[in-house]
């Protein structure tokens, strides 16, 4: 089976194919793509009998691809690779679409191309209601070997290292696979980044602290870290605190 990889996150395709390469024969990755775009002309450019597509991509994204996709002379299957919450997905998977998890393991991707099926008109319509509902009340983190719901309204900021990225909440800490960029186009009315390497969520930001070197470190309800403005991001958060008093 050729399969490609659909997914915006070069770090996402790279954990897709090597756990492809340890499933090995007979599937194999015959190609990559990173938005909806792309996947549509590397399908009609060869031939591809399954794509693991991410659903929320920018430009043309996962839904609207296999829409296109579902209408050709052949069709390849298709299994969505999501950060939706299970529970939002279950409403749909008595239509048969399956789907993938971030994080993803390889027992549960196995499992999932070996049962790949075309898309029908139901799986579509199920889909496209997943789409318009609100996704954005929780993140979903990995939690002892399954999915961890923290409401978004608990949530005090983000901050990367390496490719993990935390997200520090009420409650404590936890490790999440999606990006900063990710995060700040899916939350962008919530979010402002203070740092390349952190966002906050707007409603906790309560003023600046000067720190020793010069520069600056935002306070935050619910936090006592201290976590450093750049310089390029320090006027928005200015204009931001400008805007709350």
């Amino acid at each position: 089976m050729k399969i490609l990889i659909v997914d915006d996150e070069a770090h996402a395709r790279a954990r897709l194919r090597s756990l492809i390469d340890e499933i090995g024969p007979p599937w194999r990755v015959v190609g990559e793509a990173d938005n909806g775009q792309d996947a549509l002309q590397r399908v009609r450019r060869g031939e591809v009998d399954l794509v693991l597509m991410d659903i929320r991509m920018p430009g043309m994204d996962g839904l609207e691809a296999a829409a296109v996709l579902a209408g050709l002379a052949t069709p390849p299957a298709v299994i969505f690779v999501t950060a939706y919450d299970e529970h939002a997905l279950a409403a749909f998977e008595r239509h048969a679409v399956d789907y993938l998890l971030k994080p993803i393991r390889r027992e549960r991707l196995q499992r999932a191309i070996e049962k790949a099926v075309t898309l029908n008109r139901p799986q579509l319509q199920a889909l496209q209601a997943l789409q318009e509902q609100p996704d954005d009340a929780y993140i979903s983190v990995s939690f002892r070997g399954g999915l961890q719901r923290i409401p978004f309204s608990e949530v005090i900021y983000f901050q990367a290292d390496n490719k993990y990225v935390t997200v520090c909440h009420v409650a404590g800490e936890a490790l999440l696979e999606e990006s900063l960029k990710s995060l700040e186009e899916r939350f962008a009315q919530r979010l402002i980044r203070i740092h390349r390497n952190a966002l906050i969520v707007r409603e906790r930001l309560l003023g600046l602290k000067r720190l020793g070197n010069g520069a600056c470190a935002a306070s935050l309800a619910g936090s006592v870290a201290e976590l450093e403005v750049s310089r390029r991001h320090l006027p928005e958060v200015r204009k931001l605190l400008r805007g709350k008093i």
